[in-house]
């Protein structure tokens, strides 16, 4: 098998028009492509980063919570690469986007920090 790179993520939101608001408006990702499946009375939005497929934005009806925050198994959180975490950091607070404090990994040597989507997904900046 010769994976070549990460197609896309997906994510199931509970509400599709304020998770559309934030990931579009707010993170500035761009709309490739909007789908309502009526026979799963269920929205499908593909978006771009920087010309770039990267998420599936999924809305169903009642879809269940997260088991627990953070340490479920299974996906832990997305990660967008910037130049300037404070830069980065400033931007979402203008936004009304709350971050936690800039960290240091320990393995790296390179900030980051996290702040959460509407359904509290947690997603990270990591200082490239």
């Amino acid at each position: 098998m010769n994976f070549k790179k990460i197609h896309h993520i997906a994510v199931i939101c509970s509400n599709y028009y304020t998770s559309k608001d934030f990931y579009v408006n707010k993170l500035g990702l761009k709309v490739i492509k909007e789908t309502y499946r009526e026979e799963r009375q269920s929205f499908k939005l593909d978006l771009a980063l920087n010309g770039e497929y990267v998420l599936e934005l999924f809305s169903f009806p009642n879809p269940p919570k997260r088991p627990s925050y953070p340490e479920a198994c299974g996906l832990r959180h997305l990660s967008f690469q910037v130049d300037n975490i404070a830069e980065a950091v400033n931007t979402l607070k203008e936004k009304k986007i709350k971050t936690e404090p800039i960290r240091l990994d320990e393995v790296t040597n390179k900030k980051f920090t996290f702040f959460f989507d509407p359904d509290g997904l947690p997603l990270e900046i990591y200082e490239a």
